[in-house]
């Protein structure tokens, strides 16, 4: 039976914002996978939350419906999940689910700090501050966004990452020189992201910014434990928007930083995302990425 996926952003649909159909190009490849039978691997489904400040008819109640794993795209400026929704993505991952959690710089996305676990692996501008990191922006360039937002790279660029030690499966990649993910797609200002101290959880890929030099992270992996799902907090849900994997597809009129188009000259750039895609999936269902 295919594992089935909801890919789901926390504002309400707008063609001119970080809406769900800027996230086609990821469900168009998880649609595509094939199992060793040929049999789809992944039922798919993409939504934007039907309502603001009420409750979601899908994300209040997920723990009831058979969903295998949420993909939460963190885009909106505070206000993008109630109490009920972040109860339900809860029990959602507390009866096994897996959940990836994808925010942007500064406060873009902070309505997942107060998600049970994994919402403190995220830290904004105003909430959840990182104690052990300086309070400085990174991003020279585009001046009214403040820390954190590391300067990865432009849109549409790629960006070489570092997979921590031990490889983590999610950055598993056979094809690879070293046998590990060594390419995501880069952005102007990452957020930030880390390992709580309590969790069962731990850094597995770290980037380095194009700007200072500075090492941060890139994704924190948190394992299954006893009934909880598996879940990944990532620093940007710029690694997996149409516009960063091929610039040519838009962006909202409020993005004017000029893109690169290194994503499209360099294939093994795109494969290597791909791959972090599929393995994502994979391992959020408990199963193996090899």
């Amino acid at each position: 039976m295919a594992i089935k996926v909801l890919l789901q952003t926390t504002i309400t649909p707008a063609a001119n914002d970080w809406s769900i159909a800027r996230f086609s190009l990821l469900a168009a490849l998880l649609r595509q996978q094939r199992d060793a039978s040929g049999r789809p691997l992944f039922d798919v489904t993409t939504r934007d939350r039907d309502a603001i400040g009420t409750p979601d008819a899908l994300l209040s109640k997920l723990e009831r419906s058979d969903y295998d794993q949420l993909w939460l795209f963190a885009v909106d400026v505070g206000n993008g999940l109630c109490f009920e929704d972040r109860r339900g993505i809860e029990a959602f991952r507390e009866r096994g689910g897996g959940v990836l959690v994808a925010r942007d710089h500064m406060d873009l996305g902070c309505s997942v700090c107060d998600l049970a676990g994994i919402g403190a692996a995220h830290h904004f501008h105003t909430r959840n501050i990182d104690p052990t990191a300086p309070q400085v922006r990174d991003d020279p360039f585009t001046m009214a966004i403040s820390w954190p937002n590391f300067h990865s790279g432009a849109n549409g660029d790629y960006q070489q990452i570092e997979a921590v030690e031990p490889v983590h499966p999610v950055l598993r990649d056979p094809s690879a020189p070293d046998g590990s993910i060594r390419f995501l797609p880069s952005h102007p200002h990452e957020g930030a992201v880390s390992a709580p101290p309590a969790a069962r959880a731990r850094v597995i890929a770290r980037g380095t910014s194009k700007a200072t030099g500075v090492r941060f992270n890139i994704a924190v992996a948190f394992e299954a434990d006893g009934r909880a799902g598996a879940a990944i907090a990532q620093s940007t849900f710029h690694h997996f928007a149409d516009y960063n994997w091929d610039p040519r597809m838009g962006a909202p009129s409020f993005v004017d930083e000029p893109p690169g188009d290194g994503m499209l000259r360099h294939p093994e750039a795109l494969a290597a995302t791909h791959r972090y895609a599929r393995n994502v999936a994979l391992w959020l269902a408990g199963v193996s990425t090899t």
